[in-house]
C-alpha cells in the first residue's frame, strides 16, 4: 500500500497555489484530505500539542487516512534529559492511535550526528522509550549510509527513510531500502545552491522536479512497495505549493 502525501499543510503561501483564496484555515486539512491519503506533520518538530489538537485533525481525515508525525527537536536535536519530552510526546498520539489514524513517528537526526557507538545507543534508546510505535529514521550524515547500518535497524524494527536531496558532500544518495514494515521516501528538493546558504529555511527547500527525476524514483518506490508493508511517500519541497505537484506528477507516473 502506498501513501503519498506532503510534510505538512498549513502553509501560507499554498493559498493560490493549491488552496482557494479566502477559505478559511480550518479548512484547509479537510481539502487537503479530499485528494492525498497521508500527511507528515512537521508542526510537532517544533511544539507539542494537545491530544485534542491531534484528534480534531484526524477527525477532518477519511477512511484509509493516515499521518506520520515528525519527532520533537528535543528527541532528536537535543538529546539530553529529555524522556519526559517522549512521555508527552507519546500521550499526544493517543488520539491518532485510537482513530486509526497512525502511520509512524519520523526520527530526522541533523547533519551533526554522526556514525559512532555513542549515537547508535541513542538511537537503540529512541526505539526503547517508542515502545511499540512505528519508527522511521532519517539520517541527514552519510556515514550512516553502511550495510551493517542496514542490518541494526532491521533487528531493532526501525525504518530509514529514502531520501532526494541535492548531490552535496556528506548527504544521503538517493537510494531505496526497506529496514522494517514501514519504507518512507522523503522528496526534499535538489536546490544545492541554497541548501547550505540560506537566508530563509524555507529556501532550502524552493524546488520544482522534473518529470524525468521523479521516473528515476518509479521503479524504487515499486521495490519498496513490494518489499514493505506499507510505503509513504512525501514531498518536502513545499514552497508556494510545489510539493502538491511532486506528489501529482508522481501518482499520475506510479497509476
Amino acid at each position: 500500500m502506498i501513501y503519498l502525501g506532503t510534510s505538512g499543510f498549513s502553509y501560507n503561501d499554498w493559498v493560490g497555489p493549491f488552496y482557494p483564496s479566502g477559505m478559511p484555515k480550518k479548512e484547509w486539512l479537510l481539502y487537503y484530505a479530499r485528494e492525498f491519503n497521508a500527511c507528515e506533520i512537521n508542526a510537532t518538530y517544533y511544539t507539542l500539542p494537545k491530544p485534542e489538537i491531534m484528534e480534531s485533525m484526524a477527525r477532518k481525515t477519511g477512511d484509509g487516512f493516515l499521518f506520520a508525525v515528525k519527532a520533537n527537536r528535543q528527541m532528536t536535536h537535543e538529546r539530553e534529559n529529555n524522556e519526559e519530552v517522549f512521555k508527552v510526546f507519546r500521550e499526544m498520539l493517543i488520539p491518532l492511535i485510537d482513530l486509526g489514524k497512525m502511520g509512524c513517528v519520523l526520527a530526522q537526526f541533523p547533519n551533526s550526528f554522526r556514525f559512532n557507538d555513542q549515537n547508535r545507543g541513542y538511537v537503540e534508546t529512541f526505539r526503547e522509550w517508542m515502545g511499540d510505535l512505528p519508527v522511521v529514521i532519517e539520517f541527514r550524515n552519510a556515514g550512516w549510509l553502511r550495510e551493517d547500518v542496514f542490518g541494526w535497524l532491521r533487528r531493532y524494527e526501525l525504518g530509514y527513510c529514502c531520501v532526494d536531496e541535492p548531490p552535496l558532500p556528506n548527504l544521503l544518495p538517493p537510494i531505496a531500502e526497506a529496514t522494517s514494515k514501514i519504507a518512507y521516501v522523503r522528496f526534499h528538493g535538489r536546490n544545492k545552491e541554497k541548501w547550505w546558504q540560506h537566508e530563509h529555511a524555507y529556501q532550502r527547500y524552493d524546488y520544482s522536479y522534473s518529470p524525468e527525476e521523479l521516473e528515476e524514483w518509479l521503479p524504487k518506490i515499486r521495490y519498496l512497495d513490494q518489499t514493505a508493508e506499507r510505503t509513504f511517500v512525501f514531498a518536502n519541497n513545499h514552497w508556494r505549493g510545489q510539493a502538491v505537484s511532486t506528489i501529482r506528477q508522481l501518482r499520475m507516473m506510479l497509476d
